[in-house]
């Protein structure tokens, strides 16, 4: 089982990103649950979404505390919430970052691998905002191949509808652009 921890603030769409990331999986035949873990928070607040995805039926219902994977969709966050919390040995963090990922790894003394995108860039220019959530699926993508970047097509379209094209679109990108250290 992969279990995959999401990192946003209110209103970037962590949990939107691990809704479309499990039913990707669940198209490709594999069992995924996804959830959010929030209070009162307000947009603009930290919030974490949980995907898990496995070969075998999940019968688990608790928040994630041990992630194999990590996804900071605002990299500001790294200064408020210790994102790497738990975080197995052999784990990776997805960061949306423009910096270098060994530069990253270094300052933050992070021993796990580090894939960096700069999901807001390529968001802004593409979607025209700064809505990192399916840009991040295509660097999560990159990083891990849990998941081929052509099986969030369906999920695009079914929860986009019209804007599917443009939102696939920054998830190439982000895939052709995240790099890994």
């Amino acid at each position: 089982m992969i279990e995959i921890r999401f990192h946003g603030r209110g209103g970037q769409g962590a949990v939107t990103s691990a809704d479309l990331l499990a039913t990707a999986a669940i198209n490709l035949g594999k069992y995924a649950q996804s959830f959010p873990s929030f209070g009162p928070e307000r947009r603009g607040a930290p919030v974490m979404a949980f995907c898990r995805i496995s070969d075998k039926q999940i019968r688990l219902r608790e928040q994630i505390y041990t992630p194999d994977i990590v996804i900071v969709l605002d990299s500001a966050l790294i200064d408020i919430v210790d994102v790497t919390a738990g975080l197995k040995k052999d784990g990776i963090l997805v960061l949306n970052s423009a910096e270098d990922p060994k530069k990253v790894k270094k300052s933050r003394k992070i021993k796990q691998k580090v894939a960096v995108c700069d999901a807001t860039k390529i968001a802004t220019e593409i979607l025209g905002r700064a809505i990192t959530n399916t840009t991040m699926l295509g660097a999560l993508a990159k990083a891990t191949k849990i998941i081929p970047l052509d099986a969030f097509k369906k999920p695009l379209e079914h929860r986009f509808e019209k804007l599917a094209g443009k939102n696939f679109e920054v998830m190439e990108k982000a895939f052709e652009q995240t790099k890994i250290a």
